[in-house]
């Protein structure tokens, strides 16, 4: 928990920074709290679709809550964000996590 006061606290001094909410979020899905992560996550992508990290940890929060076709939905996403940064590696993981919820 200390870890997330922390976060909170450098939060509150930078409320958009998207970094801190996608580790916030992090720290959320540790605790199993999937819905405050999940919010956040799509805070983060609403306001900066380029940053590629969540994208990944949204869809498995999505898989996890049976919601098949918007986990879907974010992995392709992610893929074309990931594809256009020109982050290889990011697309790679997004993909094979694609291939696996599809098969």
């Amino acid at each position: 928990m200390e870890k997330i006061e922390k976060l909170k606290s450098f939060l509150a001094g930078s409320p958009d920074d998207p970094f801190l909410k996608h580790a916030l979020a992090l720290e959320y899905i540790k605790l199993g709290n999937e819905s405050d992560a999940r919010r956040l996550f799509l805070e983060v992508l609403t306001r900066d679709p380029s940053y590629i990290g969540s994208y990944y940890h949204l869809a498995r929060i999505l898989e996890r809550a049976g919601e098949t076709e918007n986990a879907k939905t974010w992995y392709e996403k992610g893929m074309a964000a990931a594809k256009l940064a020109g982050d290889g590696h990011a697309f790679n993981e997004l993909q094979a996590a694609y291939g696996d919820l599809i098969d």
